[in-house]
Protein backbone atom coordinates (compact mmCIF):
# COMPACT_ATOMS: atom_id res chain seq x y z
CA UNK A 1 0.00 0.00 0.00
CA UNK A 2 1.30 3.50 -0.78
CA UNK A 3 1.84 5.60 2.38
CA UNK A 4 1.85 8.88 1.50
CA UNK A 5 2.99 11.50 4.56
CA UNK A 6 3.39 15.16 4.67
CA UNK A 7 4.26 17.04 7.31
CA UNK A 8 2.64 21.00 7.64
CA UNK A 9 5.69 24.08 8.47
CA UNK A 10 8.23 21.29 9.68
CA UNK A 11 10.60 18.13 8.55
CA UNK A 12 9.41 14.66 9.86
CA UNK A 13 12.00 12.39 11.20
CA UNK A 14 12.86 9.32 9.71
CA UNK A 15 11.79 7.61 12.83
CA UNK A 16 8.40 9.55 12.89
CA UNK A 17 7.65 8.47 9.37
CA UNK A 18 8.39 4.62 9.76
CA UNK A 19 6.10 4.69 12.52
CA UNK A 20 3.20 6.36 10.87
CA UNK A 21 3.98 3.92 7.80
CA UNK A 22 4.00 0.86 10.20
CA UNK A 23 1.04 1.75 11.74
CA UNK A 24 -0.90 2.62 8.48
CA UNK A 25 0.21 -0.28 6.42
CA UNK A 26 -1.51 -2.37 9.55
CA UNK A 27 -4.81 -1.59 8.71
CA UNK A 28 -4.15 -3.24 5.06
CA UNK A 29 -4.88 -6.10 7.47
CA UNK A 30 -8.23 -5.17 8.20
CA UNK A 31 -9.97 -4.50 4.64
CA UNK A 32 -7.94 -6.06 1.77
CA UNK A 33 -9.53 -3.35 -0.86
CA UNK A 34 -7.17 -0.37 0.87
CA UNK A 35 -5.41 1.31 -2.28
CA UNK A 36 -3.33 3.87 -0.73
CA UNK A 37 -3.01 6.71 2.58
CA UNK A 38 -1.97 10.22 2.51
CA UNK A 39 -0.93 11.13 6.04
CA UNK A 40 -0.93 14.59 7.11
CA UNK A 41 0.64 15.98 10.36
CA UNK A 42 0.50 19.46 11.59
CA UNK A 43 0.79 21.44 14.64
CA UNK A 44 -2.24 23.28 16.23
CA UNK A 45 -2.24 26.93 16.77
CA UNK A 46 -3.63 26.70 20.18
CA UNK A 47 -1.77 27.04 23.80
CA UNK A 48 -2.67 23.34 24.68
CA UNK A 49 -0.06 21.12 25.23
CA UNK A 50 -2.59 18.49 22.73
CA UNK A 51 -1.97 20.47 19.52
CA UNK A 52 -0.20 17.67 17.09
CA UNK A 53 -2.87 17.20 14.96
CA UNK A 54 -2.72 13.92 12.45
CA UNK A 55 -4.76 13.37 9.74
CA UNK A 56 -5.39 10.09 7.53
CA UNK A 57 -7.13 9.83 4.64
CA UNK A 58 -7.61 6.05 3.85
CA UNK A 59 -8.56 5.13 -0.28
CA UNK A 60 -10.77 2.50 -0.77
CA UNK A 61 -12.47 0.47 -3.84
CA UNK A 62 -15.51 3.60 -3.84
CA UNK A 63 -15.05 5.50 -0.98
CA UNK A 64 -12.15 7.44 0.98
CA UNK A 65 -12.24 7.22 4.90
CA UNK A 66 -11.38 10.07 6.94
CA UNK A 67 -9.83 10.32 10.46
CA UNK A 68 -8.60 13.33 12.03
CA UNK A 69 -7.37 13.19 15.83
CA UNK A 70 -5.18 15.63 18.37
CA UNK A 71 -3.08 14.66 21.19
CA UNK A 72 -0.02 15.90 23.09
CA UNK A 73 2.93 13.79 20.36
CA UNK A 74 2.68 12.77 16.66
CA UNK A 75 3.04 9.07 17.50
CA UNK A 76 -0.26 8.99 20.23
CA UNK A 77 -2.32 11.02 17.54
CA UNK A 78 -1.62 8.47 14.57
CA UNK A 79 -2.39 5.82 17.32
CA UNK A 80 -5.58 7.37 17.72
CA UNK A 81 -6.43 8.14 14.13
CA UNK A 82 -5.64 4.83 13.33
CA UNK A 83 -7.75 3.23 16.10
CA UNK A 84 -10.68 5.49 14.57
CA UNK A 85 -9.85 4.01 11.07
CA UNK A 86 -10.15 0.59 12.31
CA UNK A 87 -13.33 0.93 13.43
CA UNK A 88 -14.22 2.67 10.13
CA UNK A 89 -12.96 -0.45 8.32
CA UNK A 90 -14.72 -3.10 9.91
CA UNK A 91 -17.30 -1.40 9.75
CA UNK A 92 -17.56 -1.22 6.12
CA UNK A 93 -15.99 -4.35 5.94
CA UNK A 94 -19.41 -5.99 7.26
CA UNK A 95 -21.36 -3.30 5.27
CA UNK A 96 -20.06 -4.57 2.05
CA UNK A 97 -20.50 -8.69 2.94
CA UNK A 98 -23.63 -7.37 4.02
CA UNK A 99 -24.91 -6.49 0.95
Amino acid sequence: MNVKINSVHFKADKKLEAFIKEKVEKLHTFFEGVISSEVILKVGNTDSKDNKVAEVRLVIKGYDLFAKKESATFEAAVDQTVEALRKQLVKHKDKVRGA
